[in-house]
This record gives structure tokens, C-alpha cells and sequence, in this order.
């Protein structure tokens, strides 16, 4: 192996998560056929975890602990300035990797010039059962992940499937050439802005159909709802992403779905919050302004909650998925 420059490059952002970087870790370092280099970013945990990764003494492992807490953005992004690997895995601190994964999905990329791959994932419960998230016909059926299909999988209430759950793995020469890097105003949402803006620089995403990634659910998890400031903030750098690309007619469609979605869920989230403040004159006034909002309390409050999630097609992952937090993980795997 080429010590200094590896094939892939893991960046994993941890906080607060001694128990689980060193499951996340050694996945990571068990990969087969492929070179690879670690690099765990501590995100001034309170814990024991920098003390952890580093009792790990692995040559191919880097810490780097950080000064300040810079949140999910800004500690995977102190991860991709110290990587070296031709392609950049990210990973969360507490869930693994397969030993085949990354081989597997390099040599997807690199067989279709991709500069971008995505895969298949398994939902681990607590018990440590696990299910499928997406069938795998259905994913070597879509063979590319394109940027309309994206955003329309990311469009709150209406998606059947949500493609924000996979984990990408970009060319690391990609994301220099267009100065991509995580938004480090976000702290929940910011992997579904990187892959869009990837895939709106005109980056190809191959798709491995195959599960490679093993997404865990926590115990605790289920509380980590939606919020409105967290649909405040992914509106906001939704506008920025606009701002910053043209898109093609059917993306601008799709993006359009999925601001109706935003704030629809937005008026969602403020009712029920004025329905537990037994503001009925709030909820009045917002069901009058949005009478969607209104409609969405038909089925049970916390059922609806959990749709706030996006769904996977499988409907045995998407009760395990509902458990996580909505549009990717909680607002920080990585935690800050």
C-alpha cells in the first residue's frame, strides 16, 4: 500500500460517541482489496472518545480533535482537508461498513467514469436485526442517481423512498475541482446538500445495488424529531443552493415539490406545537393560512411525526428508519 495516498479515504465526525468509534472504526479498517487511510475528527466531545481512537494506535488511523465544536459540516470538513485517499467515504461514528464495500464501489465508479457512487444500506435495530432499506432490483434497475430523482426523493410527506439515507462516495479530485465541502450552517441536512450540489456540478453517480453500509439506530434516537428552526435552516441553504446553480427544467420542478413539502411540514410542526400549548386561536390561524396542515392531523400526531421522516420503499425500513432523525441522521451523527 501507498502510505501516502491511499485508495479511499474514511472521514468519520464523532461526538460524544466512546461507544461506538471503535465498532465504526475497525469496519473501516477491515476493508478488502482496497487501500485506506481513517481520519476521526473529534468534535470536542465531553466523553472519552479522542481517548479511544487514539488507545487504537493504527498506522493507517489519524485523530484530529478539534478546538472548537464546528458541528457535522465543519468536522467532516476538517476530515477532507486531511484526507489523502483518490475518493472520500463518509462514515458516522456509530454505524459500520462491510469489508467489500468500498472495492465494490470503486469499481463501479471507475467501470462507468463516475465521480460519485452510492449504495445500498441495511437498518440495524437495537436488537441487532436488521432490513434491507431498498430492494436490490429496483437500485441496479436506476443504475445512475440523478439530480431530479434526488430532490424528488427528498421531498417531505410525498417521498416513497428517500435517497438522502445513502452514503456517497466522492472522487476526491471532484470536490477540489469544484470547491465542494459540507455546509457548516447546517446540523441536520448537510449531506443532502453536498450530494446535490455534487450532482449539480455535473458529477455522475453510479449506483451500487448491493448493501455495503450498516445504518444503526440508537437507543434515545426516536426523540430527535424534525424541528421547525431545522426546516428554517435547510429552506435557507435550499435558496443558497439555487442561488449558486442552474438547473435543468425537471430539477427546478422538483425543487419546487420540495419547498411546497418544506413548508407544509413547516405549518405541520407549528400547529401541533400551538395544539400541546392549547393555543387554539395559534392553531386557528394556522390552519386557516395552511389548511394542509390541518389535513395531516387525520392520521395519529406521533404517526405523522415519524412520516416527517422520508420513507424508504421497504416498509420494514422505513418503521426502522422513522426512528432516526428526518433527511439523514440525527442533527449530528457526528453530534455537536
Amino acid at each position: 500500500m501507498n502510505e501516502a495516498s491511499p485508495d479511499v479515504s474514511f472521514v468519520v465526525a464523532a461526538f460524544n460517541a466512546a461507544d461506538t468509534i471503535r465498532r465504526a472504526v475497525d469496519s473501516a479498517l477491515a476493508q478488502e482489496g482496497i487501500s485506506t487511510e481513517v481520519i476521526v475528527v473529534d468534535d470536542c466531545s465531553s466523553d472519552t472518545t479522542a481517548a479511544v481512537v487514539a488507545a487504537m494506535q493504527h498506522p493507517r488511523l489519524r485523530l484530529i480533535a478539534l478546538e472548537r465544536n464546528r458541528g457535522p459540516g465543519g468536522a467532516r470538513n476538517a476530515g477532507l482537508a486531511a484526507a489523502r485517499g483518490r475518493w472520500i467515504a463518509i462514515l458516522d461514528a456509530d454505524d459500520t461498513v462491510e469489508p467489500l464495500r468500498l472495492r465494490r464501489m470503486v469499481d463501479r465508479a471507475e467501470a462507468t467514469e463516475a465521480q460519485i457512487v452510492v449504495d445500498n444500506l441495511d437498518v440495524v435495530s437495537l436488537d441487532g436485526g436488521s432490513v434491507r432499506m431498498f430492494p436490490e432490483a429496483a437500485l441496479a434497475e436506476l443504475e445512475e442517481l440523478t439530480l431530479p430523482a434526488f430532490i424528488e426523493s427528498n421531498v417531505i410527506f410525498r417521498s416513497e423512498h428517500n435517497f438522502g439515507y445513502m452514503k456517497p462516495v466522492f472522487e476526491r479530485r471532484f470536490l477540489e475541482a469544484h470547491g465542494l465541502r459540507f455546509d457548516e450552517a447546517l446540523r441536520i441536512g448537510e449531506d443532502y446538500v453536498l450530494l446535490a450540489s455534487a450532482l449539480a456540478c455535473g458529477g455522475r453517480c453510479a449506483v451500487e445495488p448491493s448493501a455495503g453500509y450498516a445504518y444503526h439506530i440508537r437507543e434515545g434516537s426516536i426523540s430527535r424529531l424534525l424541528r421547525v428552526e431545522h426546516i428554517d435552516a435547510m429552506m435557507a441553504a435550499d435558496e443558497l443552493f439555487l442561488g449558486r446553480y442552474a438547473l435543468d427544467p425537471l430539477s427546478q420542478r422538483m425543487q419546487r415539490k420540495r419547498k411546497r413539502g418544506f413548508r407544509q411540514a413547516r405549518s405541520f410542526l407549528v400547529l401541533v406545537d400551538q395544539l400541546k400549548k392549547k393555543s387554539l386561536a395559534g392553531a386557528l390561524r394556522t390552519a386557516l393560512a395552511d389548511p394542509l396542515a390541518l389535513r395531516h392531523l387525520s392520521m395519529p400526531i406521533a404517526a405523522r411525526l415519524r412520516r416527517l421522516t422520508a420513507r424508504p420503499k421497504h416498509p420494514a425500513a422505513m418503521t426502522a428508519a422513522a426512528e432516526r432523525s428526518p433527511l439523514g441522521k440525527a442533527p449530528h451523527t457526528s453530534k455537536g
